[in-house]
């Protein structure tokens, strides 16, 4: 047997010492070894994470938000998606919670129709300066053609039930050749202002979880699943009217999606078209959302449900495999994310401004990719929805990547994402919680301590994260990383760290350590700002590589995120 390299172990003094973590209440650390093998492709690393998205269109165009959509566009230009509920809702275009219009749409004394593409054109515009593309989300019902148009707008606020936000809004249109034409001009228009080739690389589905509503009456369409799929035929006409080759799809199902989900599907296949009295509506992806198990509180902490999320995917992923149409299209999780409620505020989901919420979507990801691989389906994209909220009160507590323009620590793990490239390989870890015993009962145990490996070229990426349901302080873990199948004739290799935790990436922190001031000072901004952005560690540093194989060690507290990077030049023969 060859001898294992030791080289990179951290020899370098201060590279160790950066590393440890804060006290765990004097629990004793634990061993961890994870393996990977670098030579043992698993499939292609896709980009999943480059899907974001928010029920508030308006906040992309104001400052802070403007800002953050930059940050997003930065992770891989010219790949990242925005999905927008409320891209046809009428109003003069303010925002509020889970709010937002562009006033698309009106009609003149007569009763014709008036086209008004301002405030979508600043919203696309925006998107389109920071090299995002739209995940363009057909949706909602104009004031000027709705059924049931007074009320129109919703006041709904946190703590408000759900059912608050339905108004005029979320019902089927008077009219479907007004609506028709509706979706065609702005297609049309879209294909004026940013090119063929551009919106041909867009999504365009049709409206949100539209079978909230099919059952009860109530939801984001006051519908049953027929006048769905009659709203979908002619949306989707329209847009193929306009953009033959368009990138459509849907239905962003609220969960799976179960029998809805399936009968939407067999429309799609075998129905009859509403628009052209032929068999089928073109399906270019499929989507539907998932949701962990709604936070809760336990003995005093906040207790999270992944396994509830995984089950979903994994219901979700069941149904496109069922078909052999489907099983073949891309798949976006139109939105992925631990619990259901972005506005929200509450206790419950305290996890959000801080590591944790970044170690659960480090656990999650890779978990999808299993599903997928399991499943044989072909995922494309797991959007979080997840933007900001403009001129609300530091870490107020909604579901966000940035708050007043100060980056959170999820966003810092998207930024870890977007250096990996190539191939997955493949990780073992000795104190991984299996996927089956996730969906079954969570990560209520042992804590998952794992890896995600890729290899691009010349370059390995390892991000390990430290995961438990219940946020609560818990053993460090001393991982060692065993690296075996880099370049056989490879002598010598850089490499760097990055981390989330309390104290690292993490802006949060150090606004608590200010105080928590609500008005910082400039120094104080600057400060929190820099926080707030992906923290590397010291290095990077070089170190031998012998035989192909390397060993890392390093401790890592719970709800940590760790990532390295090993890179090297092409060795010589």
């Amino acid at each position: 047997m060859q001898p294992v390299c030791r080289c990179l172990l951290f020899a370098l003094g201060a590279l160790a010492q950066s590393v440890q973590a804060q006290p765990t209440a004097g629990t004793a650390a634990f061993p961890v070894t994870i393996d990977i093998d670098a030579a043992k492709s698993i499939g292609d690393w896709k980009p999943i994470y480059r899907f974001f998205g928010a029920d508030e269109p308006n906040y992309a165009t104001m400052k802070d938000g403007k800002k953050l959509i930059g940050e997003l566009g930065a992770l891989r230009p010219g790949e990242v998606y925005f999905r927008a509920h409320n891209l046809l809702t009428s109003g003069d275009g303010t925002p509020a919670y889970k709010w937002g219009s562009t006033n698309a749409y009106t009609e003149d004394a007569q009763g014709q129709p008036v086209y008004n593409w301002t405030i979508l054109d600043k919203i696309f515009d925006t998107y389109h300066a920071a090299g995002i593309k739209p995940y363009v989300e057909i949706g909602f019902m104009p004031k000027a053609l709705s059924i049931h148009p007074e009320p129109y707008q919703h006041h709904w606020k946190p703590g408000d039930p759900a059912s608050d936000i339905v108004a005029g809004w979320a019902y089927p249109p008077k009219d479907y050749n007004k609506w028709s034409e509706l979706v065609y001009q702005w297609a049309k228009h879209c294909v004026d202002r940013y090119g063929m080739a551009e919106v041909e690389k867009w999504y365009w589905e049709v409206w949100n979880e539209a079978n909230t509503g099919a059952q009860s009456g109530v939801g984001y369409l006051c519908a049953p699943a027929a006048e769905y799929q009659k709203l979908y035929d002619y949306s989707i006409a329209s847009v193929r009217r306009a953009i033959p080759n368009a990138k459509v799809g849907g239905a962003d199902a609220a969960g799976d999606g179960g029998q809805w989900s399936r009968d939407f599907i067999k429309h799609c296949l075998t129905g009859t078209n509403y628009v052209t009295g032929q068999t089928g509506t073109p399906i270019n992806f499929f989507s539907f959302h998932a949701k962990g198990s709604t936070p809760t509180i336990v003995d005093g902490h906040v207790r999270m449900g992944l396994g509830g999320q995984l089950r979903t995917i994994n219901n979700g992923f069941t149904i496109a495999a069922s078909y052999p149409q489907t099983k073949p299209l891309p798949i976006v999780i139109g939105e992925s994310d631990p619990d259901g409620c972005a506005a929200c505020i509450g206790p419950n989901l305290a996890y959000r401004p801080g590591p944790l919420f970044a170690s659960y979507t480090a656990a999650c990801i890779p978990r999808e990719f299993e599903l997928a691989d399991r499943l044989g389906v072909n995922l494309e994209g797991a959007l979080s929805w997840s933007f900001e909220f403009e001129n609300e009160p530091y870490f107020k507590g909604q579901r966000v990547l940035a708050t007043n323009g100060i980056d959170l620590p999820i966003l810092n793990l998207f930024r870890m994402y977007s250096k990996m490239e190539g191939q997955r390989v493949a990780v073992s870890s000795t104190n991984a919680v299996a996927l089956n015993d996730i969906m079954r009962s969570g990560v209520r145990g042992a804590p998952d301590v794992s890896a995600l490996a890729t290899l691009g070229k010349n370059k390995l990426c390892v991000m390990v994260w430290h995961y438990h349901d219940d946020d609560v302080p818990g053993p460090e873990a001393n991982v060692t990383l065993n690296v075996t199948g880099l370049p056989a004739n490879l002598t010598q290799a850089k490499f760097s760290q990055y981390r989330i935790d309390e104290n690292h990436s993490n802006a949060f922190t150090v606004w608590k350590q200010m105080g928590s001031p609500e008005k910082p000072t400039p120094e104080q901004y600057a400060q929190m700002e820099k926080a707030g952005q992906l923290q590397q560690m010291d290095g990077p540093a070089t170190a031998p590589v012998t035989d192909g194989k390397a060993t890392l060690q390093v401790s890592l507290p719970r709800q940590a995120v760790t990532f390295f990077v090993i890179d090297w030049a092409t060795p010589s023969s």
